[in-house]
This record gives structure tokens, C-alpha cells and sequence, in this order.
């Protein structure tokens, strides 16, 4: 179980404190999966990286009782100037991972070739969302932390992730930050709508999707 109890985050702006999130409540479990929808500026993607551990919480606390994912964006988070096969010995060793597994499962999932062998910082912003998702799929998390990222590549591609994510992985938790209402609708089974720092949960994600359209 994942479980934010009265979550907030502040940053300093101007001399003055500018508060992001607010009292922010919500849990989730095996096989969950969130939607987080707001407008820009919300504190989706703030919210993504306090679940994650990126950023630590000003007030509150995530109590994490089921592995969690990296936020998985489409800057990827990696080192660019690595290759994309040193960024995947180096996601093996801190996660204790044999490398020539990982290495074979990029090979066939992200579909990069040669590119693999290049810096990523040479990498489109496609190439590096195949490589985030290739990486983050090759170790096997409880929960998976997606930030705006599902409609990356070709057709073919799009639905290889549909697929490793929504139906190999059924029993996972997923909490997905989108602008996508079809994408909500489609895979998420609750919503938690950002607005003015305050999260309201709808375990009626028709109904969190029209609080969303009315922002």
C-alpha cells in the first residue's frame, strides 16, 4: 500500500514561500490505478516526484509499503552523458539486476539499435522516453509512476506499452499524471483532481473528469 497522509510542498519564491500542494490524502494498492489530472501548474508532477522520493514533502508524509518506480518522464532522469547501455548497468547495479537481462530486454523493447551505444544526450525526446520506459519495465516494481508519457513513438510502439504496462502488469498499482481524459477514462479506475494546491479523490473517475473540465 502507498499512502500520502496531509502531503504539502512549499518552495521559496521571491523571499516568500509559494505553496504547491496542500493536505493532500489519498492511498493506493495492488492492481490500483490513479489518474492525477489538473491544469498546468497543478502540482501533478510535483506530486509524481514526492511519491517517487525525488523531492522530500514539506508537511505530511508517503508511506511506502510496496516498491515504487522512478517517476518515469520524458526527460527520462538518466545521465546524458552516458550511453543508453551504461545507463542500464548502472539502473542494474543499484537494483542488483543482472546486466545482460536488462540489456536484452531494451534491446528488443525499445527498438533503439545502435543508439543504445550513443550518448543520451544525442537522443530525441522519444528516444529517451523508450529508453525511461525500457528501463523501467526491466526491473519489476509494485507501483508505477508515469508522468505524461504513454503516447511516445509509433502505433506499434504505443501499443507495446499499453500492453507491458496495463495488461502484463494488471496486478500492479499505477498512478498516472495526464492531461488526457480519454487516457484517464481508459485506464485508471479512480482520479485525484489537483486544483489550488487541494487534491479531491472521485472513485468515480467520470465524475473526476468532469470536475476537471469545469476547472
Amino acid at each position: 500500500m502507498i499512502v500520502c497522509e496531509g502531503l504539502g510542498k512549499s518552495y521559496k519564491h521571491g523571499g516568500r514561500r509559494k505553496q504547491v500542494l496542500a493536505n493532500i490524502n489519498f492511498s493506493v494498492g495492488p492492481g490500483d490505478r490513479l489518474g492525477l489530472l489538473g491544469r498546468n501548474g497543478a502540482g501533478k508532477s510535483t506530486l509524481i516526484r514526492l511519491l517517487g522520493g525525488v523531492e522530500m514533502p514539506s508537511e505530511g508524509r508517503v508511506r511506502r509499503d510496496m516498491t515504487m518506480s522512478w517517476p518515469l518522464a520524458l526527460d527520462g532522469g538518466f545521465q546524458g552523458s552516458l550511453t543508453g547501455y551504461d545507463n542500464a548497468r548502472f539502473i542494474a547495479r543499484i537494483y542488483g539486476r543482472e546486466f545482460a537481462d536488462i540489456r536484452a530486454f531494451i534491446e528488443d523493447f525499445t527498438e533503439l539499435g545502435r543508439q543504445l551505444s550513443n550518448p543520451m544526450k544525442t537522443y530525441s525526446s522519444g528516444m529517451r522516453a523508450r529508453l525511461a520506459f525500457g528501463l523501467s519495465l526491466a526491473i519489476e516494481f509494485d507501483c508505477y509512476l508515469i508522468d505524461e508519457v504513454i503516447a511516445v513513438g509509433d502505433a506499434n510502439f504505443q501499443r507495446k506499452c499499453q500492453f507491458e504496462l496495463f495488461e502484463r502488469r494488471a496486478d500492479r498499482a499505477i498512478i498516472i499524471a495526464s492531461h488526457s481524459t480519454e487516457q484517464v477514462r481508459s485506464v485508471c479506475k479512480s482520479a485525484l483532481v489537483l486544483d489550488g494546491g487541494r487534491g479531491v479523490l472521485y472513485d468515480d473517475v467520470e465524475a473526476a473528469i468532469a470536475a476537471y473540465e469545469q476547472l
